[in-house]
């Protein structure tokens, strides 16, 4: 059933990206066209002020989730039924606090904006603020769906609603240019999907309507409050890390700068946004595997999972490292583009962070929240110290270094630590001979495959699609004689040829239904 939910959910997942990434490109597009580079860099700036406001947020939400995990696998109502009681009283709290802390930044924003001729910065940030404060009412449910491994629920409403409220800003921008309309929208469908989803859950769980009278024992509230500590610590240490870049940008280069990157980054996120539909749904697999099974068939997933993660993100890092600059540039111009070690910077950066996914995903669902809660804050003091340093003489690239710096100096080593010490219970060694491997591998693909597609200059549409082939083929091909004996990669194709056969069942049925009608 675990492997069941997950292809499903999986296979939603990335349908529902493939559309939204054609159509975020396109909607990319004509706000470029209509309101400018500046608009982007605000966009850019006020997603990551709301961010840091997202931090009052503490760790509740993703404590409780894994203390759902249990409860759900057992199918016990009444405890279940206690949690999420908590968790709607902790995320109403949640959404007061940043409300007021949102409203409270407002007459300082002018600190945060450097060089800029937009008009109506307060609306615009209240519109965001609210955007952000939305969801909040309704977030216990979303957690509770994705814990049940129906995440392919969301990701249904998302994909109609985003479909439509995309076409529609790309009309009000063509038409109007009007920003503060524009994402009035956002406003509109945030409030309308968490409403349609809260029935949904209601209907298909009655049970948390139901009053009834379990209470949480003393060591379930002991074990959320010292999680909740820890996460706090490393939500704040997170988002000093990941969430400060384009306000150290904003205040020591220029918002136009930030708008730079952020077409950088759009592409950045919409590759790592197809990697995560996969991750995302195999999270909450992994974290009811945990709860059940052994740490060696935990262990001996993980290793399939890591392949995957290693595919997927070197694969990713090459696409980009080739096709980006000659993609940005036949885009919107050559005037868009950054520079080389800018790019080579952003993808090290992508990669590693990305090849953290599997261990990190073992180390969250496993509880592993309290033994490294000051990390985040070490990796932010390195992190924001380098980046302001370097800024300054190196410009934009020094930003980023100081990013990839950080991540060297703490999480690279410290989250396997944990895991193979607490979890898996081998030695580090294993992990770090693979990792090496993994990276010697990924490096001679990236070299001759970037030798091959210089060969040709795509300086059209043509020949940028003739790249982009060179890029999907030589990655693949080479990855499959690497790891074609291996049992991790048998288990993934396995998995490929049960998705391949339940939508070949669903064509069927489909064509069977077609022609019954017919007669």
């Amino acid at each position: 059933m675990r492997t069941k939910n997950s292809i499903i959910n999986i296979s939603a997942g990335l349908g529902y990206q493939l559309i939204i990434t054609l159509l975020s490109f396109f909607s990319r597009t004509v706000f470029i066209n209509s309101l400018g580079i500046e608009y982007l860099g605000i966009n850019g700036l006020f997603t990551n002020i709301l961010a840091m406001l997202s931090l009052a947020e503490v760790g509740i939400g993703s404590s409780i989730v894994y203390s759902l995990y249990k409860p759900v696998a057992e199918n016990d109502k009444v405890k279940i039924h206690a949690l999420m009681k908590l968790y709607k009283k902790a995320y109403l709290v949640i959404a007061a606090v940043i409300l007021v802390l949102g409203l409270s930044l407002m007459p300082f924003l002018n600190y945060f904006v450097k060089d800029t001729s937009v008009d109506h910065l307060y609306t615009i940030y209240f519109i965001f603020l609210i955007n952000t404060v939305a969801p909040y009412f309704f977030q216990h449910k979303n957690s509770f769906l994705n814990v049940c491994q129906k995440s392919y629920i969301i990701t249904g409403i998302y994909s109609v609603s985003s479909i439509l409220s995309t076409c529609l800003k790309i009309w009000i921008l063509h038409t109007t240019q009007n920003y503060i309309l524009y994402l009035s929208i956002d406003s509109f469908i945030t409030i309308t999907n968490s409403i349609i989803l809260s029935v949904i859950v209601d209907k298909m769980y009655p049970f948390l309507k139901e009053k009834l009278s379990g209470k949480l024992d003393a060591g379930v509230k002991r074990d959320i409050i010292k999680n909740v500590k820890a996460i706090m610590l490393q939500n704040i240490g997170s988002y000093l890390i990941f969430g400060t870049d384009n306000i150290i940008i904003s205040s020591f280069v220029s918002v136009a700068a930030v708008g730079l990157y952020s077409n950088y980054n759009m592409f950045i996120d919409i590759c790592r946004t197809f990697i995560n539909q996969v991750f995302n749904n195999l999270y909450h697999s992994i974290g009811n595997l945990v709860a059940n099974e052994s740490k060696e068939k935990i262990y001996s997933l993980f290793k399939v999972y890591w392949l995957l993660n290693f595919w997927l993100y070197s694969f990713f890092s090459i696409f980009l490292y080739i096709i980006i600059e000659p993609l940005i540039a036949l885009w919107i111009g050559s005037s868009f583009i950054m520079g080389k070690t800018i790019l080579v910077v952003l993808m090290i950066t992508f990669y590693e962070r990305g090849m953290r996914n599997a261990i990190t995903t073992v180390k969250t669902t496993a509880g592993i929240f309290h033994e490294d809660r000051y990390v985040p804050l070490y990796q932010a003091g390195i992190n924001l110290g380098f980046s302001i340093w370097l800024v300054h003489y190196l410009g934009l690239a020094g930003v980023f270094i100081g990013t990839l710096i950080s991540a060297i100096a703490f999480p690279f080593w410290t989250t396997p630590y944990l895991v193979y010490k607490k979890v898996f219970h081998i030695p580090l060694v294993h992990y770090f001979g693979k990792y090496f491997y993994f990276a010697a591998i990924g490096a001679g693909t990236c070299f001759l495959t970037s030798y091959i597609s210089s060969l040709i200059t795509a300086d059209s549409l043509l020949t940028l699609i003739l790249k982009g082939v060179i890029c999907l083929i030589i990655p693949n091909l080479i990855y499959l004689a690497c790891f074609y004996k291996t049992d991790e990669l048998k288990y993934l194709l396995g998995i490929l040829r049960k998705i391949l056969a339940m939508f070949l069942k669903r064509f069927k049925l489909h064509k069977r239904n077609l022609i019954s009608e017919n007669k």
